[in-house]
């Protein structure tokens, strides 16, 4: 009696083909988040609201655009919201992943967030890639970007693609090119002339490592220039924890009334006027708050515990603020 053969259930071509597809995404969604943060980029000239020279914010139109709306901010240059973005990270940050991309030598995704230390970001493109301190320590020594030399303040937040093998110059230069086109590029000579560069980018870096909200960016580079323009010292707790750092404990340490007295040119508490250069890795939206600050008549602030932001115009108002709140004024 002659037996039929089975016929291979179509079901099982489907899969295969299914499986196929995702295993091709899975490799190619480090080209697509760089791309699509790339192309998510606003690349007019920075709008200026701030005049250092006459001492006076501007309401500028560009400005208050941009911000107004949450998807055409600078921050969407990072956040880079698409559905294949946010897909991708989530699988780049999977054990799997990494260990399939090492072993395959393809592209990975390395998430660099707003606000860092250099070292911290040496950190984690060494952990990534393999490399052992000193290897850590040459990348954190950039070579000068265009016209600018500066350690901190010019890598630009956001996603790279690294992989294995890659040597520090490599990483460097992708580095160094996604802050020509995000920053430099927009930061034109008639932006300079108004703000010179290492002044925006270190005014940026304050701010971002004081608060992550678009808004509040603004409100705190308004206090900022406020001080400022009245020669007061900014007295900003991030750069008492910058100055405070050794690399021994956290670099972002928790600051305590005796940090005021710390030596050291980053001390915003005992020098006036602003630090030697950046403190971190400032985002664009910092950037551009850093150029067009609210226009108020605040000299304080502070953050509650639920991250709400109080200004006053005095000392007193300050005190008495903190002092409705915790009953005593810290």
């Amino acid at each position: 009696m002659r037996t039929r053969r089975k016929r291979q259930p179509k079901l099982l071509y489907v899969l295969a083909g299914i499986i196929g597809g995702l295993i091709m995404l899975f490799f190619a969604f480090p080209s697509i988040v760089v791309w699509e943060q790339k192309n998510l980029g606003i690349q007019s000239p920075f709008p200026v609201s701030v005049d250092p020279i006459k001492k006076t914010i501007k309401p500028n139109a560009s400005a208050d655009l941009l911000f107004a709306d949450p998807t055409s901010t600078e921050a969407a240059v990072f956040n880079a919201k698409g559905i294949f973005a946010a897909v991708a990270r989530v699988i780049a940050d999977t054990p799997l992943y990494q260990f399939a991309a090492i072993e395959a030598g393809i592209p990975n995704i390395l998430t660099i967030n707003p606000g860092l230390r250099k070292e911290q970001v040496a950190a984690l493109i060494g952990k990534r890639l393999g490399w052992d301190a000193n290897k850590q320590k040459q990348f954190t020594q950039l070579p000068p970007v265009s016209t600018v030399q500066l350690e901190e303040g010019t890598i630009a937040p956001g996603d790279y693609s690294i992989a294995a093998g890659d040597s520090i110059l490599a990483v460097q230069e992708q580095v160094q090119q996604r802050f020509e086109d995000e920053v430099l590029s927009r930061y034109t000579p008639a932006v300079q002339k108004i703000v010179p560069l290492e002044q925006g980018l270190t005014i940026a870096s304050i701010i971002e490592r004081e608060t992550s909200d678009p808004q509040e960016m603004r409100i705190i580079s308004g206090v900022i220039w406020n001080r400022l323009f009245a020669d007061m010292k900014l007295q900003m707790d991030s750069t008492l924890q910058y100055a405070k750092a050794t690399g021994k404990g956290p670099w972002w340490p928790q600051v305590v009334p005796r940090d005021k007295y710390i030596k050291s040119p980053y001390n915003t508490y005992q020098n006036e006027g602003l630090p030697p250069g950046p403190i971190s890795a400032p985002s664009t939206a910092a950037v551009l708050a850093a150029l067009n600050p609210v226009k108020t008549s605040c000299l304080y602030y502070f953050h509650d515990d639920d991250g709400e932001i109080y200004c006053s115009d005095t000392y007193e108002q300050h005190v008495g603020s903190l002092k409705k709140l915790y009953g005593q004024g810290r």
